[in-house]
C-alpha cells in the first residue's frame, strides 16, 4: 500500500486591512506589517481557533474573505480520520471557547501547534511574535486590558463539531 500525502496551508489574513502597516509607526513606534489572523488549510477545510472555539468551513469562506498570503507548510501523511481526532480532542481540552486568549492563545497559537502535528515545523515567527512586539510598547500596555477584552471569531455557522451549512 503506497502511502499518501496530504498538502497543508497555511492562510494569513490582515485583520487591519493594511491600517497597521499605516498607524502603527506613529502609535507604537515601531513597523507592523499587520495584525495577522491564521488558519490551516487541509484535506478540503480551512481550521481555525476563535472566541468559538475550533471552527472549520471551506478554504476562503469566512466574511474575511481571500486571504492575504497562502504559505505551503509542505505534505503531511496524516489522514483526515487521524487528523479529526486529533482536533476533537483538542477542541475538548487545550482549544475550548473559554481558553481563547487574544494575546496568549489564540488563532496563531493554533495554527503553529497544528502545523508542527502535521508537518514538524511551526508557523513563522513574524505572526507568533507580533502579540509581544505590540506588548513591548508604552501604547501596547496601555491598551493591553482593552484587547485583552476582545474575542476575534471570523464568522461563520460552524463549530468543529458540525458540518458547513447545516445546523
Amino acid at each position: 500500500m503506497e502511502d499518501q500525502t496530504y498538502n497543508v496551508k497555511l492562510y494569513i489574513y490582515d485583520l487591519s486591512k493594511g491600517l497597521a502597516r499605516q498607524l502603527s509607526p506613529i502609535l507604537l513606534g515601531k513597523q507592523l506589517e499587520g495584525v495577522w489572523h491564521t488558519a490551516i488549510v487541509i484535506h478540503g477545510a480551512e481550521y481555525f481557533f476563535g472566541g468559538q472555539g475550533i471552527t472549520h468551513c471551506p478554504p476562503a469562506a469566512t466574511l474575511l474573505g481571500q486571504p492575504d498570503a497562502i504559505v505551503d507548510l509542505g505534505n503531511t501523511e496524516v489522514p483526515k480520520d487521524i487528523f479529526t481526532e486529533y482536533v476533537s480532542s483538542l477542541q475538548e481540552s487545550t482549544y475550548r471557547p473559554e481558553t481563547y486568549r487574544l494575546f496568549e492563545h489564540n488563532c496563531n497559537t493554533f495554527s503553529s501547534e497544528m502545523a508542527q502535528f502535521l508537518t514538524g515545523r511551526k508557523i513563522p515567527s513574524y505572526i507568533t511574535d507580533l502579540p509581544s512586539d505590540v506588548l513591548s510598547t508604552p501604547f501596547g500596555q496601555t491598551l493591553r486590558p482593552l484587547i485583552e477584552s476582545v474575542s476575534i471569531a471570523p464568522p461563520t455557522d460552524n463549530s468543529f463539531n458540525g458540518h458547513y451549512g447545516q445546523r
